[in-house]
């Protein structure tokens, strides 16, 4: 779902735009964090978690409603042959801007084949597809990876990386002497305050990021912001005061929310109309992967060997930087392609 409306917004926008608006979007998934957040601090310790996934998804289902009220992208129309539906949408676009259409007819050839899988393997594309995965993935596993070692901190009170005191253990099944350390206590209200500070983090660098992606370019922004995720991986580790801690999870928190804009960004220019969609759903896929690791990491190794778990973190940022670095195309500037 964010890789399809990203791809119709970067479709839509001019391309000296893009580079600031697809990164403002982020105040509408700020938005979300925080109302969920919010809404978890009310419904778990009154009516439970199984109702706050209830009430989360009623968005959703609007959601699906109001699709049929989202155009479609005119370049796809056209690349398809469906110029009268491209040629309205426009019409409306001008209508909406108090403007006219210019004078003449859209003219684009109708593209026979479409994207398949094996064009993101392509010689011309093979080495930047194959970065652009290895991007995604970590990208994803230090998001999700940074969300869920939050509460675990919280929850564990892992300031300085030792255990707390306060771990409960219970007896996991019916063969005697088998246990399981359990950290399932709630959450306090100061926790669901530091989640929200932290979260709010996620907008604290936007500023910065879209300086960077339209004035030093996608890539070299992407690894500075990757290379900081992983210096801020390792601060964790130190001894600090609660405030302390807050400081580095708002900091986390606003970094690899910039790397996800500007991977985004990159993923969606890069590759020409007839591959866009195919090269978003791929990468999103290697980010679901990500996703999944993710809390492996954050809740068993860490459990086991707190700064081996922040020193995987750091280890992907880095590689990720290194890709994004190398990357062979970078799009700053450059008009969307239309064909390979």
């Amino acid at each position: 779902m964010a890789a399809g409306r990203l791809i119709i917004k970067t479709e839509f926008l001019p391309t000296k735009y893009r580079g600031y608006m697809l990164p403002l979007s982020q105040v509408f998934w700020l938005a979300g964090s925080l109302l969920i957040i919010g809404l978890a601090s009310v419904v778990i310790p009154t009516i439970g978690w199984r109702w706050l996934i209830r009430i989360a998804s009623i968005p959703g289902i609007i959601l699906i409603l109001a699709f049929k009220f989202i155009p479609e992208s005119a370049r796809f129309n056209v690349s398809t042959g469906n110029t009268q539906a491209a040629l309205a949408t426009l019409e409306h676009i001008a209508k909406m801007n108090r403007s006219v259409m210019p004078e003449g007819r859209l003219v684009e050839p109708i593209l026979e084949k479409r994207g398949r899988f094996a064009d993101l393997l392509d010689a011309k594309y093979l080495r930047t597809t194959l970065q652009i995965w290895v991007i995604w993935l970590g990208i994803s596993f230090a998001y999700y990876g940074v969300i869920l070692a939050s509460a675990e901190l919280l929850e564990r009170d892992l300031v300085c990386g030792s255990r707390s005191e306060s771990e409960v253990v219970v007896t996991v099944g019916d063969t005697e002497g088998s246990q399981s350390p359990c950290h399932c206590h709630m959450f306090a209200p100061s926790d669901y305050q530091t989640m929200i500070i932290s979260t709010i983090g996620e907008i604290a660098l936007n500023p910065f990021n879209i300086l960077g992606i339209n004035f030093l370019g996608r890539r070299l922004s992407l690894s500075i912001t990757m290379g900081c995720t992983a210096l801020f991986f390792l601060l964790l580790n130190i001894c600090t005061s609660s405030a302390g801690l807050i400081g580095f999870l708002f900091m986390l928190r606003a970094l690899v929310a910039a790397n996800f804009n500007t991977i985004y960004i990159y993923t969606a220019e890069v590759y020409p109309t007839t591959m866009r969609a195919l090269g978003m759903g791929t990468s999103g896929s290697l980010c679901r992967i990500g996703a999944m690791v993710a809390p492996f990491i954050s809740q068993v190794l860490m459990s086991a060997s707190f700064l081996g778990a922040l020193c995987l973190f750091s280890s992907v940022c880095i590689v990720c930087a290194i890709s994004a670095f190398t990357l062979p195309i970078e799009t700053k500037g450059r008009a969307l392609q239309q064909i390979k």
